[in-house]
């Protein structure tokens, strides 16, 4: 019985699928079903029931898993403390949102690397929506995402927020002044996908002034910019991310009488056995956030040039 076993058995447990835990533990499906089966007939008892289209857990295989569970998390206490970091193996999937992607993701994999040289990250970059189903369904690890993920057995943390400014392309000409509500809606945006906290919130304050306000969504930011940039409307977005463009004067900075909410990102990830290293990738991730948070802070906004 060793470690990797277990891993096999827990995961198993969790995704009710052989084949499912095969991918997760980056092994062939015939080799966790050897696996499995060698731990059965070390113990002399059934720990799965395969009968029916998704493994379950017998009886025995229950008070197994709480077992294994401890044993896991056990390990991963022993190698965190008594390891060398460059002795700590495996890969973890980390999934975040674009907007950090676009920010201080770089500079995480590069602390990441620095501490953990022996571990792999494998990256997916998605809408929150998307990730919070992931994190949920054991597809991912950990998830920078807005909002959180409001289930048993997943911690959150707060990680950073971005405050949203209104930008448009020179060629619309638009007004010097502030736009109201109402001169805003008579714009087209273009935003974050539907059922995202800013497309939302942006619905909210123009729809009571024309219901007929012309709102292009999209998951990926950079067709929002380029959309953006090549006038097809007006967005509402970090700072952080168009540092090049308002340096290049292809877009603007304009102001609204009214705040977009700004957004708001968490680390989510699974409490549970064998979760040390993804603990200490969430507290490089907090701490890189914290340190951006304060050089913006520091730093003095540069005023738009542009109008």
């Amino acid at each position: 019985m060793n470690i990797r076993t277990l891993e096999t058995f827990i995961w198993i447990a969790r995704l009710g699928s052989f084949r499912a835990a095969a991918s997760r533990v980056y092994a062939s499906q015939p080799s966790v079903s050897a696996r499995i089966a060698g731990l059965e007939d070390q113990l002399g008892v059934e720990l799965f029931n395969r009968s029916a289209r998704k493994v379950t857990l017998t009886a025995k295989g229950r008070e197994f898993l709480i077992y294994a569970e401890k044993m896991l998390s056990l390990h991963g206490e022993m190698m965190q403390a008594v390891a060398t970091p460059s002795s700590l193996q495996g890969t973890i999937r980390l999934a975040v949102s674009e907007t950090i992607a676009h920010t201080w993701l770089p500079q995480l994999i590069e602390r990441v690397s620095e501490a953990y040289p022996a571990i792999n990250l494998e990256l997916d970059v998605d809408i929150s929506v998307n990730l919070a189903e992931k994190l949920v369904n054991h597809e991912i690890d950990i998830a920078f995402l807005m909002g959180g993920v409001n289930q048993p057995g997943i911690l959150n943390q707060d990680l950073c927020r971005y405050s949203l400014i209104w930008v448009a392309s020179p060629k619309l000409n638009l007004p010097g002044q502030p736009m109201t509500l109402a001169e805003l809606s008579t714009w087209p945006i273009v935003t974050y996908p539907r059922k995202s906290q800013p497309y939302m919130a942006i619905r909210s304050l123009v729809d009571p002034m024309n219901h007929s306000t012309r709102i292009h969504s999209s998951s990926s930011l950079s067709t929002i910019i380029r959309m953006t940039v090549d006038g097809l409307g007006v967005s509402a977005l970090p700072r952080e991310i168009l540092q090049r463009e308002l340096s290049a004067g292809t877009l603007r900075r304009f102001e609204v009488a009214a705040k977009v909410p700004d957004l708001a990102f968490s680390a989510a990830y699974r409490a549970g056995p064998g979760g040390n290293v993804i603990q200490a990738i969430v507290e490089l991730a907090l701490a890189i956030a914290e340190t951006r948070a304060g050089e913006r802070k520091n730093t003095p906004e540069r005023p738009d040039t542009t109008n």
